[in-house]
């Protein structure tokens, strides 16, 4: 059985093996008081930025644990990046897609203000909003034991969609709106060259309206900016459902699943 994993501080500059790495904040609090971690258990530490410390429990203090270091490991980031811009919607729906996203594995995530958006997010209650989302990305993060940590970027209305679509475009990347009537499907949608190494990792962004779709004009909007538009397959899928299939479906395309 895999080892759980923490995100700490410090793991980039960590020891060597056989030295001692100490976890602390709330992740210690979380490995030593809430999950009651014991000497000689093992525990994964990641960075966030795909650095992973591998240790054994020596000493739980409160909300400190102390591991002694087997190994660290440096897990290189995806050669093609993969974005999930999710529709806000209502009943937890988008927090049930942005998790499932990460833990299929996700690079980054964009909150989008659709028009048919019934959750809307302005002023303190949009912070404290996206607060719970990098929460959520926090979790699946550990539940999944990935070693990288994907940001949850400020929200967006479709004009400043379709403003990130033209970057994404112009830097060499690909947008796919999700869309029932679109005719061809995400298996076949050209995707970018992925990075050899010495150039940055160009970015497919997949777009996923909320309950009640995505509208005409924000279609027209965001194909004007340089997105395509793709379907699943037969069916209709919720908005939780969508994104983790497509990401699911690119994962295996871009060969991070070989």
């Amino acid at each position: 059985m895999s080892a759980p994993v923490f995100v700490g501080a410090g793991v980039a500059s960590a020891p060597a093996p056989g030295a001692t790495y100490v976890l602390g904040g709330a992740e210690g609090r979380h490995a030593g008081v809430v999950q009651r971690r014991r000497p000689g258990e093992r525990l994964d530490v990641v960075d966030g930025a795909g650095t992973r410390v591998l240790g054994v429990v020596e000493a739980v203090d409160g909300g400190e644990v102390t591991l002694r270091v087997e190994d660290v490991r440096h897990e290189p980031a995806p050669a093609v990046r993969l974005a999930l811009v999710q529709a806000l919607a209502k009943g937890d729906r988008d927090h049930q897609a942005v998790e499932a996203a990460v833990e299929v594995g996700v690079d980054a995530v964009v909150p989008w203000q659709a028009d048919r958006s019934v959750v809307v997010w302005r002023g303190p209650r949009a912070e404290k909003a996206r607060a719970k989302w990098a929460a959520t990305v926090l979790a699946a993060v550990k539940q999944s034991r990935r070693a990288w940590l994907p940001p949850v970027h400020e929200h967006v209305t479709t004009r400043g969609l379709a403003d990130r679509v033209r970057e994404v475009v112009a830097a060499g990347g690909a947008v796919v709106v999700l869309h029932e009537e679109a005719v061809t499907p995400l298996a076949d949608v050209p995707l970018p060259t992925a990075a050899d190494g010495t150039a940055e990792a160009p970015e497919v962004d997949l777009v996923v309206g909320p309950e009640g779709g995505i509208s005409a004009e924000e279609v027209t909007a965001l194909t004007d900016a340089g997105a395509v538009t793709a379907r699943l397959g037969p069916h209709v899928l919720r908005t939780s459902t969508a994104g983790p299939v497509a990401v699911a479906i690119l994962s295996d395309r871009t060969g991070r699943w070989r």
